[in-house]
């Protein structure tokens, strides 16, 4: 049966694509190669717990504020959304000083204000900039330390306002303001969390897509997208089986698309060698905590630790006996009931090169040596997290890991990218893309086109609907 449209990849782009235009009446189908839905949203059960992979908390989603009219769009606002703690939703820790971020505009100014009185002034440029938005065409090009460097005089301030970025790679020479302010703004206007994990949002955009008629197919890895006549007419996938539609979105990163497509006419040789050289970002080592009962009580912020104070330093990470690493950023699970989590999840950034001798092995199968660095590297989080939560360590039932290596063989991302391809202030428009490719069926969407995280990815689903209406 031929479909409308058939959507590659079942992330939170390929499904926010998916609902909206099954809601439109298109016939829909989603591939997916894994066995569950999701993509980084995607989370795990380890006995009587579940845990999230790549989700944490969102930012912007109080009334009137773009990702609740986003999820509004995509019937996401009846979850059970937990706000954080309005007069510091993040806390950041710098050597011996930890500092809160408040939520609000102002509320954020007079906070760090407080402690910075002679930065007021590039304080409340700095919320002006990030309450306007200015669009692509006016700070694309403008670099992100620079542009901190230029509004505050104190470098601590500089650290602490970059600190609480691990949602973004904090690139020095070439991230762009526009990506900064698009990920730091909506998390001022209002910071939330699931009570619950993340799978909460794909169920609820899943069953919305089978209401509606639409198809998921789990299980079906896409080898090929095949062109006749300049035009993509199915997929051909590693089971044998083709699917054919009129229209076709990749939610996977554009690199691995394109590679789908290696005879193509419409693809100029210019556009692949420029894709295929782009670099990934980072991927990111996530230690999740099953606790003890009663020993932690819930927390309703975030904290990040930093042992070292300038946070735009690339990470520092040491392997061996006195395995180390230099920040962690603390979440935990809000609690069913009572006043204890039993949930802690620590995130470190992790250079590809730790992964690397083990790059040609997949999931299960990569060996002691393997795992006795994932313990190490899980002890030194716990150990630096314990800076300010002391005995954490004696807390803790079972732990759980996963490196840059466990996100590529999960979700296909090259190099365990966390944030998809790398944006460069000094190349902007070389570093972004459209949903439209030059085959005119084939769109594009996910973290690698504009801005990544949640929000950043319902704006461009949303975009790239419109451009599949438009066709």
């Amino acid at each position: 049966m031929k479909r409308d449209v058939i959507i590659v990849g079942s992330g939170f782009g390929g499904l926010a694509c998916a609902r909206q235009l099954a809601q439109a009446g298109r016939r829909v189908l989603v591939l997916e190669r894994q066995a569950q839905l999701g993509g980084c949203l995607q989370s795990f059960r380890r006995g009587d717990l579940s845990f999230d992979t790549g989700f944490h908390y969102v930012g912007g989603l109080d009334e009137g504020q773009q990702l609740h009219d986003l999820f509004s769009e995509l019937g996401l606002l009846h979850l059970p959304w937990h706000r954080l703690d309005p007069n510091g939703f993040d806390r950041v820790t710098i050597g011996e000083e930890t500092f809160a971020l408040a939520q609000g505009f102002q509320p954020f100014v007079e906070t760090l204000a407080a402690r910075f009185p002679a930065e007021r002034e590039g304080l409340q440029r700095f919320v002006k900039l990030l309450e306007e938005l200015p669009p692509l065409a006016e700070i694309g090009g403008v670099n992100a330390y620079d542009y901190l460097c230029s509004t505050f005089r104190d470098p601590l301030l500089i650290n602490v306002l970059s600190a609480a970025s691990m949602k973004m790679e904090l690139r020095r020479e070439s991230l762009p303001l526009f990506t900064f302010a698009h990920v730091f703004s909506g998390f001022i206007k209002s910071s939330w969390r699931l009570r619950g994990d993340g799978g909460l949002i794909v169920q609820s955009l899943a069953d919305d897509i089978f209401r509606c008629g639409g198809e998921l197919l789990c299980n079906t890895e896409v080898q090929e997208l095949v062109e006749r006549d300049g035009r993509i007419v199915c997929v051909r996938c590693t089971n044998g089986e083709t699917y054919e539609a009129d229209i076709f979105i990749s939610d996977v990163n554009p690199q691995l698309t394109y590679r789908w497509i290696p005879a193509s006419q419409r693809v100029k040789p210019m556009l692949r060698r420029r894709v295929e050289a782009m670099e990934n970002t980072i991927g990111m080592f996530t230690v999740s905590l099953a606790l003890k009962p009663d020993a932690l009580r819930y927390f309703n912020h975030n904290k990040y630790v930093y042992r070292h104070p300038n946070v735009w330093e690339p990470p520092c990470v040491t392997l061996g006996e006195t395995t180390s690493v230099d920040r962690v950023m603390i979440g935990c699970r809000v609690p069913e009931s009572g006043a204890f989590t039993r949930q802690v999840d620590l995130i470190t950034p992790l250079p590809w090169d730790v992964c690397a001798p083990w790059a040609d092995t997949r999931v299960g199968h990569r060996g002691e040596d393997y795992r006795q660095m994932k313990r190490r590297l899980a002890e030194a989080c716990v150990a630096l997290a314990e800076q300010v939560i002391p005995g954490l360590g004696e807390m803790v039932l079972r732990s759980y890991t996963s490196t840059p290596l466990t996100w590529r063989d999960y979700t296909l991302s090259p190099q365990g990218s966390a944030y998809g391809l790398r944006k460069d202030c000094s190349k902007i428009l070389l570093t972004l893309f459209s949903p439209r490719t030059s085959i005119p069926n084939l769109f594009l969407t996910g973290q690698s086109l504009m801005v990544h995280g949640l929000e950043g990815v319902a704006m461009t689903a949303r975009e790239t609907v419109r451009e599949v209406v438009r066709c």
